[in-house]
């Protein structure tokens, strides 16, 4: 396997260049990697990350029952409310401020819909991550999330080094996600080191360095937008007049094959 700490990267995405679909009435999707009819054999993922959708339900719509497998699903609503109905008795309404985890196991069927009685559209981020054990129950798990004074909060994680902490326990033993929050113009707190780390922006902004020193280019983030960072790089990141939140993936591993 390459070791990509030998040349540190931070790619810098734009939301505007996510692949668009709309897989159904009054859903929009934007998608980070290949999906669907969307197939590029160069971004079919990163780290141990799967997909990262920007989703968009209008008034009403949503996705009906569909099944999912060995996929560790999170998700996290910017605005509105999402509601979530599954196969094995598990159901939640999820707003801003929460974490909802669907462990998808040996299978489960789960339909996901813009709230009833909703005057708007829910906004949503949705990420699935490889888990490191297959073919078992599914799992789930709603939390409310209480964010840290020091702008680094844990959200799921599947590290030995968070049993007991970790809010929601993923299914993968070398993988962490995190929201990260900064005031405006304060520098974000220091993330944790990983060779994958993959930072999609939800509010406010960011300037960055792509690696550390006089080497690193400048760049900046607005919302929708990600970095795909390995090794060391992503240096002195600071929010901008708006402060900024950003949900973090600590994976110490890829994707694996076979």
């Amino acid at each position: 396997m390459t070791d990509v700490t030998s040349r540190p990267r931070a790619d810098l995405r734009r939301a505007a260049e996510r692949y668009l679909s709309t897989p159904a009435d009054g859903v929009s999707t934007r998608h980070a990697f290949s999906f669907s009819g969307h197939y590029d054999p160069k971004n079919v993922s990163f780290g141990a990350l799967l997909a990262c959708n920007e989703e968009t339900l209008a008034v009403g719509a949503g996705f009906d029952d569909h099944l999912h497998l060995d996929t560790e699903i999170l998700t996290w609503v910017v605005e509105g409310a999402l509601s979530h109905r599954d196969g094995h008795g598990h159901a939640g309404v999820v707003r801003p401020g929460m974490i909802q985890y669907l462990s998808a196991g040996a299978g489960v069927t789960h339909s996901e819909r813009n709230v009833g009685g909703a005057e708007g559209p829910v906004r949503f981020v949705q990420m699935w991550l490889q888990p490191g054990e297959f073919g078992v129950e599914p799992a789930y798990g709603l939390r409310k999330v209480v964010p840290s004074a020091d702008g680094l909060t844990l959200l799921a994680s599947g590290m030995e080094r968070d049993a007991g902490v970790a809010p929601l326990r993923l299914r993968r033993s070398d993988a962490a996600l995190w929201l990260v929050t900064a005031g405006p113009w304060q520098a974000l707190p220091v993330l944790p080191a990983a060779p994958y780390r993959y930072l999609h922006l939800t509010a406010g902004s960011v300037g960055f360095r792509t690696v550390p020193g006089p080497q690193g280019g400048g760049r900046s983030m607005a919302p929708g937008d990600s970095v795909r960072a390995t090794g060391g790089a992503f240096a002195d990141p600071t929010a901008g007049e708006d402060g900024a939140e950003l949900l973090l993936w600590e994976m110490h591993s890829p994707v694996q094959y076979g």
